[in-house]
């Protein structure tokens, strides 16, 4: 198949996460695409939307759009029509199954999906959490925790935990140190507690790329080999297998991450959370 370059405007009145998320998502399913996203975020006034519109002109491609403001879909619908490119506008679908749903029209109002309710602030907690309790810190508060997340170093522990954190979960993270035990809270924990294990070879790549960057920043004269047991490829094995045990034998679950992304390895830990809750319950 030709490689084939496309360039996609996604023009949202919010911050456009969602609109960029669905972009993604369509676009992974084309392996030889090479695509530009050009994204115009918080579009609220024709002025806005009249720089939107130069930037189409100069750069013509799909528009994906999920502006709610009638006057500014009109004018947008008219321009796009006029330059000649595709105009899809993304929560048209939806908002007409909920309209029949609710038996009510929607009140096309910008940003009302971002409000200062409880579940705002309980993610802004959950990400002071995540900031003082990663990497095994501050243990007192460990009691607080949603789930805690273990696993050897560079396992992405930390990254899921402020994935979670967005998601309003209060997430800690202690390192498994072969020779050193466990914080004895987490032999009776009143939360779930999963592993994070990983591929060697995959553990050992992420580990050199982290040795570089921290070589590059060092003063002159001063440098740090990488020929250590830290990405040594048996003594990383031996490792590994050490966590493994120590979560079978404490009947914890673990999760692979070698092929996850961050965000499929979080949406594991949300079910194993719902599925000891659910034992718990019993």
């Amino acid at each position: 198949m030709e490689s084939y370059k496309l360039d996609i405007h996604l023009i949202s009145d919010a911050t456009g996460d969602t609109l960029t998320a669905l972009a993604r998502a369509a676009v992974a399913q084309f392996d030889e695409s090479r695509v530009t996203y050009h994204r115009w975020s918080l579009i609220r006034s024709r002025l806005q939307l009249h720089r939107v519109l130069e930037g189409i002109q100069a750069e013509p491609g799909p528009v994906l759009c999920s502006l709610v403001d009638d006057a500014l879909r009109g004018e947008l619908d008219s321009a796009c029509a006029r330059l000649g490119v595709t105009l899809l506008h993304v929560l048209d679908p939806v908002l007409a199954v909920l309209q029949a749903q609710f038996n009510a029209p929607a009140k096309h109002k910008p940003g009302r999906q971002y409000v200062l309710d409880a579940d705002y602030f309980r993610r802004i907690d959950a990400m002071h959490y995540v900031i003082s309790h990663d990497d095994g810190q501050a243990h007192r508060g460990m009691s607080e925790a949603d789930v805690v997340l273990v696993g050897v170093s560079r396992s992405s522990k930390t990254p899921t935990c402020f994935y979670l954190a967005n998601r309003g979960i209060k997430a800690a993270n202690i390192p498994l140190v072969p020779g050193i035990e466990p914080p004895e809270l987490l032999n009776d924990p009143n939360c779930p507690v999963i592993g994070l294990t990983i591929d060697p070879k995959s553990l050992i790549d992420i580990r050199r790329h982290r040795l570089q960057l921290i070589n590059s920043g060092a003063q002159p004269g001063f440098a740090r080999s990488d020929n250590t047991e830290y990405v040594d490829y048996e003594a990383v094995e031996k490792e590994l297998l050490w966590a493994r045990r120590l979560c079978n034998a404490q009947g914890w679950p673990t999760i692979d991450v070698t092929r996850r992304s961050i965000e499929e390895t979080a949406a594991t830990v949300l079910k194993l959370m719902e599925t000891w809750h659910n034992k718990r319950a019993k």
